[in-house]
């Protein structure tokens, strides 16, 4: 069940001829939730969804749903096809998921905000069970939601748009809207957003700083002092200094070689970033090895 939480957008492991690890995926998707998150997002941004194909993504949604965690995963689409978009939703409602971080199609320059809700409307006609949360990440769409276009979306699909990642940030001090879930995408605004009544955080980094999130949160919930909120902060401006799918890849990469495996255009650090992030995460006492599952 979807509610609210910190959760990760999931990492996708590969392997070295550059083809999706199916099982190298999925038993990091379930050490999130065993290290605390609530859920994991498979195929978002930070999974590189769009680079991965739909076969691959199919075959992955068929085992995932075999997880004793499959209640806590919930998935990406990354396609710019609306059709692609079709073909993977009708697939995973197959196997009974049924919510979708879903962006607007990236690529095309001049995304309108009827445009948008165009695209929004002909999946939920389509698949009228559907759950959206929908993805506000102008960077990689080329289109920022407002209020009011959130709004409009709500206001003709109140069953069905029930979230917001909002990874462009211009949402999540002010959108109030009830019902609907509004995400942060970065845990350094976490604590900020769960104060001003957000749901949580959906995240790249909490692929490493699950326990830290989740300790936050608790902490908030449970009106405790907040005694981990500032590493979490110190923590995501670290590799907030490098490109985020890069340096996660490089980190986990210490433990276990698999992650060292990008799909191009992606690359890896080079050896001076790899250096750099390493003593920078040192000097705050954050390492790979302190952050694993027991």
């Amino acid at each position: 069940m979807f509610k609210k939480g910190v959760y990760a957008a999931s990492l996708s492991v590969l392997n070295e001829n550059y083809s999706l690890n199916i099982t190298a995926t999925i038993k990091h998707a379930e050490d999130l939730i065993k290290n605390g998150l609530h859920g994991a997002f498979i195929f978002g941004s930070t999974g590189q969804s769009q680079l991965i194909s739909l076969n691959e993504k199919k075959e992955l949604i068929s085992k995932l749903s075999e997880s004793k965690f499959k209640n806590n995963f919930f998935l990406g689409t990354g396609c710019n096809s609306l059709r692609d978009t079709f073909e993977l939703i009708k697939y995973s409602l197959e196997y009974n998921f049924n919510y979708f971080l879903i962006m607007p199609p990236a690529y095309y320059k001049g995304n309108t905000d009827e445009g948008v809700f165009r695209f929004y409307s002909q999946v939920i006609k389509k698949f009228p069970k559907v759950k959206i949360i929908l993805y506000n990440f102008e960077k990689l769409s080329g289109y920022k939601f407002s209020e009011q276009s959130v709004k409009n979306l709500v206001d003709k699909y109140p069953k069905n748009i029930v979230g917001c990642k909002d990874s462009s940030y211009n949402l999540f001090e002010t959108l109030k809207i009830k019902n609907f879930l509004v995400f942060p995408g970065s845990e350094a605004k976490l604590l900020q957003g769960l104060e001003l009544g957000c749901a949580g955080c959906i995240s790249a980094v909490t692929n490493v700083t699950h326990s830290l999130a989740r300790k936050v949160f608790d902490d908030f919930n449970n009106q405790k002092p907040q005694t981990q909120n500032e590493k979490l902060i110190d923590v995501r401006k670290t590799f907030d200094q490098f490109n985020l799918i890069s340096a996660l890849h490089f980190f986990m990469s210490q433990s276990d070689k698999s992650y060292s495996f990008l799909l191009p255009p992606l690359i890896n650090l080079n050896s001076n970033d790899e250096k750099e992030l390493i003593k920078n995460l040192k000097k705050l006492k954050f390492s790979n090895f302190n952050q694993q599952a027991a």
